[in-house]
């Protein structure tokens, strides 16, 4: 089994490309092609690195006018810390603290101090090493769709989301090796009651998958119990969990200027302890900020620095990701709009941010369809050539999103990993070896001949191109016969099929009886409360 170290040097070389045998969930250009046969595991999409120079949407001078007037709205406007130990915090360290109000101001200078403190990278760890995570640089790391009230299969409609479907797209993340963390829940399963439905579903996303997985910052009792369990899960002491973080937590602004009680909790019990904090503004263009993408990214870039310097205030050094979630609402409805030029140019600027203050870059994959369509397809594609162009590293909500966030969908999963593999292989560097550049076989053809018998050919033809999941390339006669039919089809039988074929990772029978008694004492205490 490769150590940590030598995870760590492949993470060097760009495994998109290697040469293992593409793995298929069923489905593909024969339509039944592969139908029933299990995917092989592979080490093919677990490493994933951005080899394409970032795309700059802002000159030099533009940037730097983002971020000075994003400094002035801290030294001038402020941003409400609605926690009384946050704001004690900040004023211990120089902040200028209104006094009988939440609203903080921020000098820049301490601003920029504090945000120096962040490390540029670091490693996210797994409960198996094979998948921990290296965060930053050029390295690019997908979670599934997290946080949806709904979910929806294409037999049983949209539903509230249960425990069931909880399990089952959990299954489905831990079933391809492009999904390389679990977000936070990707249906809320609310046939749980909220004062232990954590404790349930973090010891599925340990018991179901051995991926890195997400606590939501919405108490300080609630983390508390994520940390225990990511300790659990992965076998270590307590110490160790603290060098090593396991743990990761998306910290959302209340756009417009505003950090949430439970937010700042999730701060410091995360950052005090070295785990992952995502600080993620949520900036709607023309609602919760200002109707131009520059403006907008204006008060993303000011919220993301505030939130940021507090990590650092908390401790220096905490792992924190600089996050970005601007687009546009439908001025026409308000309805939020994703996928959209908008959107594009946001996430591509907001890249351009992560890298000015030297910062790991979160982003997402989103889209406003309803249904399995052109849309669907065409709004993810821009998000994901957004995330490409813009320099992603930590991409939420990757596969499965629907409905702007509400419905996690499982065709739009097997969808999205689709295009998430067939991103990872555009990634992957051109061999122009004097294999590849094969003038043999050119010789050994000629003019006027093919290519189709050539022992050049048939040594690779098996691995020589991506294999889809959806695409079906059949001619329209032998597609017709086989009923027509379309991604939608496709796409259903495949995450049924990857279901059937999932196995559940192996676990020391130690740690399971460890996360039980955890979690069946947590739940006897009553959970954490609730007010119903």
């Amino acid at each position: 089994m490769s150590t940590i170290d030598d995870i760590f040097a492949a993470s060097l070389e760009n495994t998109a490309g290697a040469p293992e045998r593409r793995r298929r969930a069923g489905g593909g250009r024969g339509g039944d092609r592969g139908k029933g046969r299990k995917s092989q595991p592979t080490l093919r999409y677990r490493s994933i690195l951005n080899t394409r120079e970032p795309t700059l949407i802002l000159s030099g001078e533009g940037l730097e006018a983002i971020h000075e007037a994003s400094l002035t709205v801290l030294e001038e406007i402020g941003i409400d810390f609605m926690l009384a130990e946050a704001r004690e915090r900040l004023k211990a360290a120089g902040a200028d603290v209104t006094g009988g109000s939440e609203r903080v101001r921020l000098d820049r200078n301490l601003v920029m101090d504090l945000v120096a403190k962040a490390p540029g990278a670091f490693r996210l760890h797994s409960r198996n090493p094979e998948r921990n995570l290296e965060i930053g640089g050029n390295n690019i790391a997908f979670a599934q769709i997290a946080s949806a009230p709904y979910c929806s299969d294409r037999d049983n409609g949209r539903r509230s989301g249960s425990q069931a479907d909880f399990r089952n797209l959990i299954r489905l993340a831990q079933s391809f090796d492009v999904i390389h963390m679990t977000g936070g829940y990707p249906v809320e399963p609310t046939d749980l009651h909220a004062s232990t439905r954590h404790l349930d579903c973090l010891a599925d996303l340990v018991k179901l998958t051995d991926k890195p997985f997400h606590a939501y910052s919405l108490g300080r009792e609630r983390n508390l119990d994520a940390l225990e369990i990511a300790r659990i899960g992965r076998g270590i002491s307590t110490a160790q969990l603290e060098q090593e973080p396991s743990l990761f937590t998306i910290i959302n602004a209340s756009s417009p200027l505003r950090y949430d009680a439970p937010m700042l909790q999730g701060i410091i019990e995360m950052s005090s302890r070295n785990q992952a904090v995502v600080i993620t503004p949520f900036t709607l263009a023309g609602a919760m900020a200002p109707v131009t993408v520059a403006g907008a990214l204006v008060q993303q870039n000011a919220e993301a620095l505030a939130g940021i310097a507090f990590t650092q205030l908390v401790r220096p050094g905490a792992p924190v990701v600089y996050g970005g979630f601007t687009s546009n609402v439908d001025m026409k409805s308000g309805a939020p709009a994703f996928g959209t030029p908008e959107y594009l140019q946001a996430v591509t600027a907001g890249g351009q941010l992560a890298r000015r203050y030297g910062l790991p870059y979160r982003t997402s994959n989103t889209c406003a369809a309803n249904t399995l369509d052109a849309q669907s397809a065409y709004e993810s594609m821009m998000s994901l050539w957004a995330v490409v162009q813009g320099g992603g590293n930590f991409v939420m909500h990757a596969a499965g999103w629907m409905e702007g966030g509400l419905t996690a969908s499982f065709e739009k999963f097997i969808l999205d990993v689709d295009m998430l593999q067939m991103v990872a292989e555009t990634l992957k560097p051109l061999d122009v070896s004097s294999d590849a550049l094969a003038l043999d076989a050119i010789r050994e053809v000629g003019p006027g001949g093919h290519y189709f018998g050539t022992a050049h050919t048939l040594s690779r033809y098996e691995t020589a191109f991506y294999s889809p999941i959806l695409s079906d390339w059949r001619n329209f006669e032998s597609w017709s016969m086989a009923g027509q039919p379309t991604a939608y089809d496709h796409a259903n039988r495949v995450w049924k099929e990857t279901l059937a074929n999932y196995e559940e990772p192996p676990l020391d029978p130690a740690i399971r009886e460890e996360l039980d008694e955890f979690v069946a004492r947590r739940k006897s205490e009553g959970g954490v409360p609730t007010d119903f």
